[in-house]
């Protein structure tokens, strides 16, 4: 099929799903989405409606070389990359970087370790709700994070660095959960509230919050305690006797301005992580992104997903808590939701266990360890065996 090129084939941008800029190609040129999608693109070879981009039918589309395009939408690169190593959920990005591309949305396809727009410091985050990516003039320690973060992957890899950033996040939310602020002014948990009250103003909630930005408020903290995570020097101090065990807890304790000291009453996430998971490989994401689609228009945001969205809203703007929030968010399952653990039918079982310190766990992780060669660490203190209710009242929010 001869492709008739368009009279103003705007680039695509970088990372940016076939579809959407399809999509923006149609939108500029006044032509159907989907018909224009059924012309770049074919079958499945495996049959059904899923289709597929032929680089060359949009090469002869845009006028723009296989290399060029290729070099911007990762759907049509030969050999495809490793999907394990981006989102399996496209999202928009910084608004400011979009401005540039004519058309419409543009949602893209970003790798784990993309947070931060540095370039225009604005926060970009996991995929969430809808929202323009929020400024981050006011807190430069976020965009100072994702130059880290970087550091962090050149040095230990995706899967290690992914692996440890959410950890670390989930150990974020765990210590944000409080039931009330902490009288140590110095306690990273007023570090957060203030952060959070400049990506959510108060009153502001309905207008401004996403859970995206609650991620943003913790990030400078979790990766310092990424790098830790990610560190095979660290994941041995952390499983090994109690005097490395002690020099693991001070270093968490100097790394988030936080007095941890393993001794919880409901017990303990990072306790239960240096027990039962520090030894065991790295989490892997539970979905890869699928390059088919079954037709060219992008859907809509789910109405369940804008309903959750609302009533995380409505909730943080009565409490201003915001750690079982972020616990509850689809971003941290993969490390909730580990292969080894429990299957729970509620993600609040998995968020419990992940707290796990007790006899029960000590003396399971103690024969897996020993069935696997690895050496046991010495024993926890205990916690109570049952599941302690959700401690700060925030509606879940997760996708």
């Amino acid at each position: 099929m001869r492709m008739r090129r368009l009279p103003d084939p705007a680039p695509p941008a970088r990372h940016e799903i076939p579809a959407s800029y399809i999509s923006r190609l149609a939108t500029l040129h006044g032509l159907d989405i989907n018909d224009l999608w059924v012309q770049v693109t074919e079958r499945e070879e495996s049959g059904g409606l899923r289709r597929v981009v032929i680089p060359e039918r949009l090469a002869a589309l845009t006028g723009r070389s296989l290399h060029d395009l290729a070099g911007a939408l990762p759907e049509l690169r030969d050999p495809p990359p490793d999907w394990a190593m981006f989102r399996h959920q496209p999202q928009t990005g910084c608004q400011l970087c979009d401005a540039k591309h004519p058309g419409g949305k543009v949602t893209r396809l970003l790798p784990h370790h993309r947070y931060v727009c540095t370039r225009h410091r604005r926060w970009i985050g996991p995929p969430d709700i809808d929202r323009p990516a929020a400024d981050l003039g006011e807190i430069p320690a976020v965009v100072h994070a994702q130059q880290q973060h970087l550091r962090i992957l050149r040095q230990h890899g995706w899967a290690a660095t992914y692996d440890a950033v959410l950890t670390a996040f989930t150990f974020c939310g765990h210590i944000w959960s409080g039931v009330s602020p902490p009288q140590d002014p110095g306690h990273v948990w007023h570090t957060w509230d203030a952060r959070a009250r400049v990506l959510v103003p108060p009153g502001e909630e309905w207008s401004t919050f996403s859970t995206s930005k609650l991620f943003a408020a913790v990030y400078p903290e979790a990766v310092r305690l990424a790098a830790m995570i990610a560190s095979p020097f660290w994941r041995h101090l952390a499983s090994g006797t109690p005097g490395e065990r002690r020099q693991f807890d001070r270093e968490i304790s100097r790394r988030v301005s936080y007095s941890y000291d393993n001794t919880p009453e409901y017990g303990d996430a990072i306790a239960h992580w240096a027990h039962a998971d520090s030894w065991r490989p790295p989490a892997q994401p539970r979905a890869n992104y699928s390059p088919s689609r079954t037709k060219g228009a992008l859907s809509p945001i789910h109405g369940g997903s804008i309903r959750r969205h609302e009533n995380s809203a409505l909730w943080f703007g009565r409490t201003r808590k915001a750690g079982s929030t972020l616990l509850h968010h689809s971003h941290v399952k993969p490390v909730l939701l580990r292969p080894w653990r429990p299957d729970y039918e509620q993600i609040k079982g998995a968020i419990w266990h992940s707290t796990r310190t007790d006899a029960d766990l000590q003396s399971e992780t103690a024969r897996e360890r020993a069935a696997q060669g690895s050496p046991t660490s010495l024993p926890l203190p205990p916690q109570r065996s049952s599941p302690p209710a959700v401690s700060d009242g925030a509606r879940p929010s997760a996708r």
